[in-house]
């Protein structure tokens, strides 16, 4: 199959490209995600850890549309673009490159830099040595910061915890986004997929403060607490939507995806 490069951050990177087959089945690929489409992990590079996707079309049909529509590479340059257009901290996005036979997208690959130190939402709150107010605060500053990205025009479509990661520096806390091929620029995000992505995160900060504090980060969200009316309208239009997310969720685990655990 023929490769393409879409995206280099240096010329060495467009090396790269020709290897990415050979990362992903070396002796020191460190699996994290494993489907029937998607093989994701750490990859060692001349030395540096980076993380490395690869996301398979499945049959020429589908190469050919995702070729009309844009490829899981062509989407994560986008979301890349777009974040960093708007200020917000995301990985380095180092090369994407995609695989072509008979005009067909095959394969897309990412690579994008490994985060170290920043700690996915739950593990990162829930760390030892952090109270109650700490926790709190936090879900404050993650409200105001997934306010800010909204009223930015940015929007994605799959805001769970495990697509932000956290790392507290001496200048404060500083916040990635992780998913880059889902996220979108709008000219203005409606208040429907405002709420989509509020309620999945409102799942993880259920782990680490109360249900009263759930609600907390909505209002932090709006700005303030809305009059009694309207907040029983917001609880039960939320509440119609986490239903309709664990039915969807519930569709998938019967699909039969196989789902390599993160490591520690």
């Amino acid at each position: 199959m023929a490769s393409r490069v879409l995206y280099a951050s240096s010329p060495d990177w467009s090396i790269v490209g020709g290897r990415l087959d050979g990362l992903l089945h070396g002796p020191e690929f460190r699996v994290l995600k494993k489907t029937s489409r998607t093989l994701a992990g750490i990859a060692q590079l001349d030395g540096v850890e980076v993380f490395v996707k690869r996301v398979t079309s499945g049959s020429w049909v589908k190469g050919i549309i995702i070729r009309v529509c844009g490829s899981r590479a062509r989407k994560t340059i986008n979301g890349a673009e777009i974040l960093h257009g708007a200020g917000f901290s995301h990985p380095r996005l180092f090369a994407a490159v995609e695989q072509y036979q008979s005009g067909s997208v095959r394969n897309s690959y990412v690579v994008v830099e490994y985060l170290h130190r920043p700690k996915i939402l739950s593990r990162f709150a829930l760390a030892d040595g952090h109270d109650f107010r700490w926790r709190r605060m936090l879900s404050e500053r993650l409200a105001h910061t997934i306010r800010s990205l909204h009223d930015a025009g940015c929007y994605t479509r799959d805001l769970q915890e495990t697509n932000l990661m956290l790392e507290a520096q001496p200048s404060g806390l500083k916040i990635y986004f992780v998913d880059l091929e889902d996220f979108r620029r709008l000219p203005l995000v409606p208040r429907r997929l405002r709420m989509l992505n509020l309620i999945h995160l409102d799942r993880s900060i259920g782990r680490f403060v109360s249900r009263a504090h759930r609600l907390r980060f909505f209002y932090n969200y709006l700005g303030e607490k809305p009059p009694r009316a309207e907040a029983r309208a917001l609880i039960a239009r939320l509440h119609e939507i986490y239903q309709r997310i664990e039915r969807r969720n519930l569709r998938h685990q019967r699909s039969g995806a196989i789902v390599t655990p993160i490591a520690d």
